[in-house]
């Protein structure tokens, strides 16, 4: 049974303090951008008739529904979050959906996916590999699961190259969102997001640790003048 570390209990029971008021804060700090990026990110999927697809750090489960939603009817979809009270309110927007029957929920972390190897022709994980403490060893269980010729889609946050968008960005990180998100839910929470997005790696860096993994034909999409990006990787 995988242990989190000090650090990834934490961020768990973080999750689990802010779930209630997460959807309405996304949208709201967002401007409801997230919605389009995670449309895009699902429509770079792999699957055929009879799939199966694994989103990990499921969350409320967002992208297990657009999943199945823009996916045939003979494809399943299994969401993974740690977080145990995520996952609550994801049931009960999937049991509310059309797809109940088509999607199942696991709580477990990124890096102990309880699932055989080589399960899954698809794997996504959209904000959320930031918050995976140990993601070399998060992306090496993403690889043992999936099938080969199957594919990683990773959409995160990203830091903008362009100067200008850079300080506007970081402006509305570091001061407006944790006041926002303080006002409805857990200031801490909220200045946790931006510290972490701030932290992650370059592209290259995390690009470079997804070939490490064994990924292959690993490409980056930035989205939004680069507010946020899509990795892609391939397994042979």
């Amino acid at each position: 049974m995988f242990r989190l570390s000090e650090k990834g209990e934490k961020i768990q029971q973080m999750f689990d303090t802010i779930a209630p008021r997460y959807d309405f804060l996304n949208r709201l700090l967002s401007f409801g951008i997230d919605r389009r990026w995670r449309k895009k990110a699902v429509r770079l999927l792999k699957y055929r008739e009879n799939s199966r697809i694994l989103d990990v750090a499921t969350g409320t489960c967002d992208v297990a529904l657009e999943i199945a939603r823009t996916t045939p009817d003979s494809v399943r979809v299994t969401g993974a979050d740690f977080s145990p009270e995520m996952v609550a309110l994801g049931e009960a927007k999937v049991t509310s959906s059309p797809y109940a029957a088509r999607i199942d929920l696991k709580v477990a972390p990124c890096e102990d996916l309880p699932f055989p190897s080589e399960t899954f022709d698809s794997i996504t994980i959209a904000f959320g590999i930031r918050n995976v403490v140990d993601r070399k060893l998060g992306l090496a269980e993403m690889w043992r699961v999936l099938k080969p010729g199957g594919r990683m889609i990773i959409l995160e946050f990203s830091t903008p190259r362009s100067l200008f968008f850079r300080q506007v960005y970081h402006f509305y990180f570091r001061r407006v969102l944790p006041m926002v998100g303080g006002l409805f839910s857990t200031y801490n929470a909220y200045k946790y997001l931006p510290d972490s997005v701030l932290e992650f790696p370059s592209h290259e860096a995390f690009a470079q640790m997804i070939v490490e993994a064994g990924f292959r034909s690993v490409h980056i999409k930035e989205l939004t003048f680069g507010i946020a990006s899509i990795y892609v990787g391939d397994k042979d």
